[in-house]
């Protein structure tokens, strides 16, 4: 599926599955995706009550991606912008995909998951775990 110049070598497929794949910096790119955000704005856009220093990191970590802008204006108190790079626009169509596809897909997921869970009712979990410890 995926061709590299060596084995050893990932094309950045890791980097990007990490920082996208963390918890908070794909709501920061949807909730940028229509434009511009002050940061307590886009703090109170993110569902799931992201602290302001986990909101910090994340978009400093997408900034140094170059996926997001950081704009500060020289006013008292000073004024904080994000809004997305050009290569931050071009994830939003990747992102809205995969949404897509989740949302279409929930109930078969859901009706997997119950099927699996009554199949393995023994105590054992998805990652090969068992309740008891074994």
């Amino acid at each position: 599926m995926i061709e590299c110049e060596t084995p050893q070598d990932e094309c950045g497929v890791r980097d990007a599955l990490d920082r996208l794949g963390d918890k908070w910096s794909v709501y920061v790119v949807v909730e940028l995706s229509p434009g511009t955000k002050r940061f307590k704005e886009l703090q109170r856009a993110i569902p799931g009550n992201i602290s302001q220093r986990m909101l910090t990191l994340t978009v400093r970590r997408l900034e140094r991606d170059g996926l997001v802008k950081r704009t500060v204006y020289p006013t008292v108190p000073p004024k904080v912008e994000y809004e997305l790079t050009e290569l931050g626009r071009s994830l939003t169509h990747l992102v809205k995909a995969l949404a897509d596809w989740s949302i279409a897909h929930r109930p078969a997921i859901a009706a997997s998951r119950a099927a699996w869970d009554a199949a393995h009712a023994d105590g054992a979990h998805a990652d090969g775990a068992h309740a008891d410890g074994a």
